[in-house]
């Protein structure tokens, strides 16, 4: 599984990025992450706010950051 959070790095993307390792780890998943902070990388995704969460290539959230049963959904249904 690979996961990708959208962003320039700013608080609020370290913490979608934090969250969501521990719902990967809680859950016992192998993921691979990538914080991806160059601007024409992000503007490739359907986005128009950042933080955003993208796994495997689908964009989960966009401009929050989900809560962690929220995510832990996403990543069982993977």
């Amino acid at each position: 599984m690979l996961i990708k959070i959208l962003g320039s790095g700013c608080p609020k993307c370290n913490r979608l990025e934090q969250l969501t390792r521990e719902a990967v780890a809680e859950l016992g998943l192998e993921a691979r992450f990538e914080h991806v902070r160059e601007m024409d990388k992000i503007m490739a995704y359907p986005i128009m706010t950042t933080p955003a969460l993208v796994i495997d290539e689908q964009v989960m959230a966009s401009g929050r950051i989900p809560g962690k049963d929220e995510l832990r959904a996403w990543l069982k249904g993977r």
